[in-house]
């Protein structure tokens, strides 16, 4: 079988190289040609533990080859970016792209899959796409819907043993795709129509969503009673039928900060909850940095001076380099715009260097700074010891204080 993947970002590139390792003649195209060169010399663009050996083995092997454009195939999965056009409306037209480039390849007994993040009815425009331009291959190509759902860091575990849900067309469609994952997916694969797949895909994350709101509502709530938080969700936890998660200085990444609006723009009246969630979780970071900021004045009108202040993380969670849609991120940002005069601390343990910010080793800014500010529970900070001369400020549970 020869398979050619749309888009080698942090999904497309893994799951070509997965399926190349699991004997399928791969084609990976991408419009940088940076990265067409990366991967073809066998290396990868982003951090991922165990992937770069695996992509080196499957280039080697020539069962892997980069391009700037489409090879004739008989599976063509498309694997790009759907991002937003303003007021957070999904913009499809990158899948749009990149099925208008695979028209000319497509022949009868092909076999089209989307794994890009999309509106409910994507797949569904994208057949009428393809059929008004070559009508002769209406029912006679496969087309399903077939979203990722993985979690950065473990990203090549879980693209083979997760389960899967496929969405075709028609039932033909989907077992095609069944067919084709089953190469390399050990988990358990459910089909079903393409609409209900796409929905699955946002409802898994909106889900996600709704849950930390909560949990961050909380938070909120908490420090405005003077209670602990940590210690109100663990023993609310002890209900049988409780399981509360865990407060945090936002939501960031490429899943839950971002597929919610992929419903709200579409069901703005229906999606209540919904849209309620995403408000709150972007109220979180904005809070952390105001309290980070009368903290700051605080310390100013108390010692007579400006605070050495230490903001402990940049990425969307803890323990990766990803810092997409990051909380974090924002806070730091809008911490520094405010308050330009003071002596920051940045940290990010995960990544070695930064475009616009100097980074400083955590024990060292842990050990100079006035006021520490956790924004990340990554597992260095967790090894440092409780200081009481220290104004710390817990956003993400490193002590749970």
């Amino acid at each position: 079988m020869k398979a050619c993947f749309i888009g080698l970002g942090y999904i497309g590139l893994p799951t070509a190289v997965i399926a190349a390792g699991n004997g399928i003649e791969v084609t990976g195209v991408d419009i940088n040609p940076e990265i067409v060169k990366s991967v073809n010399s066998g290396k990868i663009h982003f951090s991922e533990p165990g992937l770069e050996e695996m992509c080196r083995k499957a280039v080697s092997s020539g069962k892997l080859k980069a391009y700037a454009g489409p090879q004739t195939s008989d599976a063509y999965i498309i694997v790009v970016p759907t991002p937003f056009k303003g007021n957070h409306e999904p913009d499809i037209s990158y899948v749009e792209s990149a099925v208008i480039t695979i028209l000319p390849y497509l022949k009868e007994g092909d076999l089209c899959i989307i794994e890009s993040t999309c509106p409910v009815g994507t797949t569904e425009k994208m057949a009428e796409l393809i059929f008004s331009e070559k009508p002769d291959l209406k029912d006679k190509i496969y087309l399903s819907y077939c979203p990722e759902r993985v979690l950065p860091g473990n990203t090549v575990y879980e693209l083979i043993h997760n389960d899967r849900v496929i969405g075709g067309i028609n039932k033909e469609s989907a077992e095609k795709a069944e067919s084709f994952y089953k190469h390399f997916v050990k988990g358990d694969i459910y089909k079903t129509n393409a609409r209900t797949a796409e929905l699955c895909k946002l409802t898994e994350n909106a889900s996600r969503d709704v849950q930390i709101a909560f949990a961050n509502e909380l938070s909120i709530i908490c420090e405005k009673a003077g209670i602990n938080v940590w210690e109100l969700i663990e023993l609310a936890n002890k209900h049988p039928r409780v399981n509360i998660l865990q407060p945090g200085s936002g939501v960031g990444g490429h899943c839950i900060a971002v597929d919610p609006y992929f419903i709200t723009s579409e069901f703005p009246v229906e999606s209540q909850l919904i849209g309620k969630a995403r408000e709150i979780n972007n109220y979180k970071a904005f809070w952390c940095s105001e309290k980070i900021l009368s903290t700051m004045k605080d310390f100013n009108l108390r010692e007579g001076r400006e605070p050495v202040v230490a903001l402990m993380g940049l990425s969307f969670k803890p323990n990766i380099e990803d810092l997409r849609e990051s909380p974090a991120k924002y806070i730091v940002s809008k911490v520094m715009q405010a308050h330009n005069n003071a002596d920051f601390l940045i940290v990010e343990p995960n990544i070695e260097a930064h475009k616009v910010y100097k980074l400083t080793d955590y024990g060292e800014a842990y050990e100079t700074a006035d006021i520490v500010a956790f924004l990340v529970a990554h597992n260095e900070f967790k090894n440092l010891e409780y200081r009481n001369d220290k104004i710390i400020l817990d956003f993400c549970g490193v002590f749970k204080k």
